[in-house]
């Protein structure tokens, strides 16, 4: 494989996990673009999350997500894809395809201390709208796992601390 094609860094993680903000700070210190795949969605589809969810449901956002994940062509770029990119496996082909994946790991305590409520935030559940926090975190912990090349702890890390983890695994 070309080493080119692979020059990118993918971060995956709950929502709430840091992907956009420790993102952000990476790809500036690595003189990287940077690549929001939630933006993505929005901008292509001219509607919030929350209202592309509202309008199609669980199921057709995870087909539109998987669409927009698998047309991104970067190089040198850090790619933050929503946490529900886990359930498409062709997107998730295509970004392990490209870059490299780093899972931002959090435990479910620290998960409830940094979310609370995730009604409003554009969260897809794909089991239904009474779904918990913690029915979520068991049903795509074991998607961020299979699809991780690298996993970043990041309970109780700063953005400064988690993006600093974040290339010492890199490294």
């Amino acid at each position: 494989m070309d080493k080119a094609i692979k020059s990118n860094i993918v971060l995956i993680g709950m929502p709430g996990a840091g992907k956009s903000s420790v993102g952000i700070v990476l790809a500036k210190r690595l003189g990287y673009g940077y690549i929001d795949g939630d933006l993505l969605i929005q901008s292509q589809c001219d509607k919030t999350l929350q209202r592309l969810l509202d309008a199609c449901g669980p199921e057709e956002f995870i087909e539109v997500e998987g669409s927009v994940l698998k047309g991104i062509e970067a190089n040198e770029s850090v790619i933050a894809p929503g946490g529900s990119a886990v359930y498409s496996d062709e997107a998730m082909r295509h970004l392990t395809e490209i870059g490299r994946i780093v899972y931002l790991e959090l435990s479910l305590d620290e998960l409830k201390r940094r979310l609370g409520s995730f009604e409003n935030r554009g969260v897809v559940l794909k089991n239904g709208i009474g779904m918990s926090l913690e029915e979520l975190y068991a049903e795509r912990k074991p998607l961020y796992e299979k699809y991780a090349e690298i996993t970043v702890n990041v309970d109780g890390t700063s953005i400064h601390e988690a993006v600093l983890k974040v290339e010492e695994a890199l490294a």
